[in-house]
């Protein structure tokens, strides 16, 4: 059984163990703005997606992240289409995200009908290409 939702203060220890890439008091607010969605498979924590509002209008999918022995099981697939209609639900009709050219993440986002939109250089000198989507 898969169970999508959103996550709470009740996840905290769940989450903040595996995530190293934000502060704690930043996704304490995270959780109120209802931006991190969580997924479970049989009762087992899978992984998460967090976003934010690029330029305060657009929302920006900032995390996609599951454990190593869930990828590739069609997951992601799941919890984007989750929190692409929930960006409909809350009357977005574009979201953003990115991924780094080293990283196959890229493919994933085109393969799910995201656009490349462009890119800059990190500073760690990596490419970080922008995709965009168009939501129906």
């Amino acid at each position: 059984m898969i169970e999508i939702r959103y996550a709470t203060m009740a996840d905290k220890e769940i989450l903040l163990s595996r995530d190293s890439h934000i502060k704690e008091s930043v996704w304490e607010e995270t959780i109120k703005n209802n931006r991190e969605i969580i997924i479970f498979v049989d009762g087992n924590f899978v992984g998460w997606l967090r976003w934010n509002l690029f330029w305060d209008e657009i929302p920006f999918m900032n995390m996609l992240y599951f454990l190593e022995e869930y990828r590739g099981k069609g997951y992601g697939t799941q919890i984007v289409q989750f929190w692409e209609n929930e960006m409909i639900k809350l009357g977005y009709d574009k979201v953003i995200t990115s991924s780094q050219a080293n990283e196959s993440a890229q493919h994933f986002y085109r393969k799910l009908g995201y656009r490349d939109a462009g890119g800059f250089f990190s500073v760690r000198n990596d490419l970080e290409i922008v995709f965009t989507k168009e939501l129906k």
